[in-house]
């Protein structure tokens, strides 16, 4: 393949398995969420309505959650499976229940995380499970767990159950042959979830890659954390996974450290990222019989990047060692073109009941709108695909 054979503007592939009624229902919900007046209205007024117990679950469910989740199920989830699998696109169930605090809770949770490891075995539409460990984990003793300060009693066994949960999640994607990812997080929380991450690949990723950890390269601190994992998977003798992102929780990390007088962690500019995102990914280029990672990204340049150096390095399509992952609803043209191409390239489909997915879809339509460009560009490419059809 020459390097120019590859359009992520190519709208017609983008948007293929989408009708007409489908595609204006998209744009719909992208003008709105292109308008920060708008998306604040409509998610303050979710909120609002949510919390007095209004019956507008119906109208989530019929507007954003079709947009970007699968269903309120693993089974009303299969009919994107189903699609997606069609054009080449693998699915990654995602159970987007947050904000839980009982124990109980977290144990159900951990159970219905174990149920789509177990729906991932032998499909292979879908090549990966994820999870959060805050899912499964009171926020306040992973951020006690992370400043390694000393633990009571109580958070003991909190700390103990935690490990538990993500233990037992590890071990039956390990039985299963199934690769899991720990999602990154907040950074006052992420050093308890590196080392639970670092355990579990130590234990399961003799051979190949089973678990895999999250970096977020828009923290300063990350490329080398990546280098760090590397050294540390060679010693200990596994395979580094590693999932690429830039990160999902900018304005809070800035917010906390103004607040409590700490150097924030989050890099100075947009520049300082993107550099940061593309060395980790060279790293991964030059390490790939160490270390299999993903470019979980829904940046056209980094994507591009990427699939011309592996055109460059002779590294086929489908090396089992690389992999490309956007979010179910976002950056289609990425998605769809990548698979028609051959390379292996998979969704984050969220699902779960509709208003324990309220905060999920919250923050994604808040983190659209302050991602600079990212809505706008949607737009253009929808509005480029129902012209091209209207001209058909």
């Amino acid at each position: 393949m020459s390097e120019l054979a590859i359009d992520f503007q190519d709208t017609a592939t983008a948007f293929a398995d989408k009708s007409d009624t489908e595609l204006q229902e998209k744009y719909r919900l992208f003008r709105m969420m292109n308008s920060p007046f708008l998306n604040a209205i409509s998610t303050g007024a979710a909120k609002f309505a949510l919390g007095l117990g209004l019956p507008v679950e119906g109208l989530i469910k019929r507007t954003i959650y079709e947009q970007f989740c699968g269903g309120e199920t693993i089974e009303e989830c299969q009919l994107v499976i189903e699609r997606l699998g069609k054009a080449g696109i693998g699915t990654i169930l995602d159970y987007s229940v947050e904000g839980k605090t009982k124990e109980l809770e977290f144990d159900e949770t951990k159970a219905e995380i174990m149920r789509t490891v177990e729906r991932a075995k032998n499909d292979p539409n879908i090549p990966f499970a994820v999870f959060k460990v805050s899912g499964i984990a009171p926020l306040g003793t992973l951020e006690r767990m992370s400043s390694k300060k000393k633990l009571d009693a109580k958070s003991q066994m909190k700390c103990e159950a935690i490990h538990a949960r993500v233990e037992e999640i590890c071990s039956l994607a390990h039985r299963l042959g199934q690769p899991v990812f720990i999602d990154a997080e907040e950074s006052w929380i992420q050093d308890a979830i590196d080392r639970m991450a670092n355990e579990m690949m130590a234990k399961f990723n003799v051979g190949r890659a089973i678990v895999f950890n999250t970096v977020q390269l828009y923290r300063k601190d990350r490329l080398q954390f990546l280098r760090d994992s590397r050294k540390l998977a060679k010693r200990e003798g596994f395979v580094l996974g590693m999932k690429l992102v830039r990160g999902a929780y900018m304005e809070k990390e800035r917010e906390r450290a103004a607040e409590m007088g700490y150097d924030s962690p989050i890099q100075p500019d947009k520049e300082s990222t993107d550099a940061d995102y593309d060395a980790a990914v060279d790293y991964c280029l030059s390490h790939l019989d160490e270390i299999a990672f993903v470019a979980g990204t829904h940046n056209e340049a980094s994507t591009r990047r990427l699939v011309e150096q592996l055109h460059d390095q002779n590294v086929p399509p489908k090396h089992p060692h690389v992999n490309f992952s956007q979010l179910y609803g976002m950056s289609d043209n990425l998605s769809y073109v990548l698979a028609k191409h051959g390379y292996n390239v998979s969704k984050y489909v969220p699902y779960g009941p509709v208003k324990d997915a309220v905060p999920y879809l919250i923050r994604r339509a808040e983190e659209n709108t302050s991602t600079a460009g990212q809505v706008s560009r949607e737009l253009v490419l929808l509005e480029r695909e129902m012209e091209r059809r209207r001209r058909k």
